[in-house]
């Protein structure tokens, strides 16, 4: 027989969607039913995906990105306790093996109150056995007030307090469930049956690996769409700086991103994932709302991003080094994992500017470290098959069942 999967998730970044959609494309349709449940299904994602769709209930991104923004919890108690309610009934629809989530701190609820196996997909910088010093400093609303220098000494002794009070929420209804606490916020994202990383250790190292927690490897994606008409004409003698900031970077810093490169003695191609309409360009730069980016990567010399991991992690997988500009904290530590390979660089979002970034960009053309260490991490990550390494998982999980669950 088939064993049904479900993918579930909360629909706020592209990053979200496309790294389940991929996994769950890649999974053979004659040993598994595979469903699929998202608040939206995007055509330049789920276009000729054969699997079942479910329509959830999300917070919205521009919700997500004013909570990030504002330094706020994305979700409620009351949202959390809705999402539960929705999800029990599609697990009674669906009648899942086993259900995989992303960012979808609710099936920490439901998926052990009815009894399904869950597994949480979620970047290993995020784990509570990261093997880190520190967290680094976001773009907090307290940064522009105090100041980095300020905020940076004081947010080492706020932020135990910080996660506790994100990952509140989901406790208070572990608790009406009769579910005992998961922790802080690094162990609410973690936690399920299985922890699934879209990582290599290389990048992401933990302190111990428990026999629960797997390592797939980079889930890459690029969109399937053709090449702009100006793609031959590019000239192969000239540096190529692909730019993109994804679904959640920041889009106010495109001026200040249009500004830099303007004049730079190189081509750049801007992806503005159809979230800003630049009214003019510098003569040496084109724009386009989505490109491959795998092909893009390919051709760069340089690739700046939002720090995030889907971007950087795709630069490095064809051996180009990146720039980062992050300015949540998921995009910080994307960023400083990779810049520790020394395939990369970041600078602060909020500190960004066109000469400190011009320089920066012309340093890292120049500088033919960054490069070598790209391609050294492109044969890191090339070692790792996350599609190969999910069926693998799936084959040994569905065998067996732990965790928490409680049987309504």
């Amino acid at each position: 027989m088939k064993r049904r999967v479900l993918f579930v998730v909360e629909n706020v970044t592209l990053a979200q969607v496309v790294r389940l959609a991929t996994l769950a494309r890649g999974l053979d349709p004659n040993r598994y039913d595979v469903h699929f449940a998202s608040s939206h299904f995007d055509p330049l994602i789920f276009r000729g995906a054969d699997f079942a769709r479910w329509r959830i209930h999300s917070i919205t991104k521009e919700a997500s990105d004013e909570a990030v923004r504002s330094g706020k919890r994305p979700w409620s108690r009351d949202t959390l306790e809705a999402y539960v309610e929705e999800e029990i009934r599609l697990f009674e629809e669906v009648e899942p093996d086993l259900v995989v989530g992303d960012l979808r701190l609710s099936l920490a609820v439901s998926a052990p109150t009815v009894g399904v196996p869950h597994a949480a997909l979620i970047n290993a910088y995020w784990s509570p056995l990261s093997d880190r010093e520190s967290f680094p400093l976001p773009d907090h609303p307290i940064v522009r007030l105090v100041g980095e220098s300020i905020a940076s000494r004081f947010f080492p002794i706020a932020q135990p307090f910080v996660f506790e009070h994100f990952a509140r929420p989901l406790n208070q209804v572990r608790k009406s469930y009769g579910l005992p606490p998961v922790g802080s916020l690094l162990e609410a994202l973690n936690h399920g049956d299985h922890t699934l990383f879209p990582d290599i250790p290389a990048l992401c190292p933990l302190r111990s690996v428990p026999t629960n927690h797997h390592y797939l490897g980079p889930v890459l994606w690029s969109p399937d769409v053709p090449m702009p008409a100006w793609w031959d004409e590019l000239d192969p003698n000239r540096p190529i700086i692909y730019v993109t900031l994804g679904s959640s970077g920041n889009v106010s810093l495109i001026p200040v991103l249009l500004s830099a490169m303007g004049g730079l003695d190189a081509t750049v191609l801007l992806a503005t994932a159809g979230r800003h309409d630049p009214k003019s360009l510098p003569e040496n730069v084109r724009a386009v709302d989505f490109l491959p980016g795998d092909v893009a990567s390919r051709r760069a010399s340089l690739v700046i991003s939002n720090g995030g991991s889907s971007t950087g992690y795709q630069a490095l997988y064809e051996g180009t080094p990146v720039l980062g500009i992050p300015w949540n904290l998921d995009q910080y530590l994307a960023s400083a994992a990779i810049d520790r390979t020394g395939a990369g660089r970041s600078i602060r979002a909020g500190a960004l500017s066109p000469k400190a970034l011009r320089a920066l960009v012309e340093a890292m053309i120049r500088d033919e470290g960054p490069r070598r260490s790209a391609r050294a991490m492109a044969s890191e990550l090339r070692r790792f098959d996350a599609k190969q390494r999910f069926e693998a998982f799936l084959q040994e999980a569905l065998g067996h069942a732990v965790g928490d669950r409680v049987v309504a």
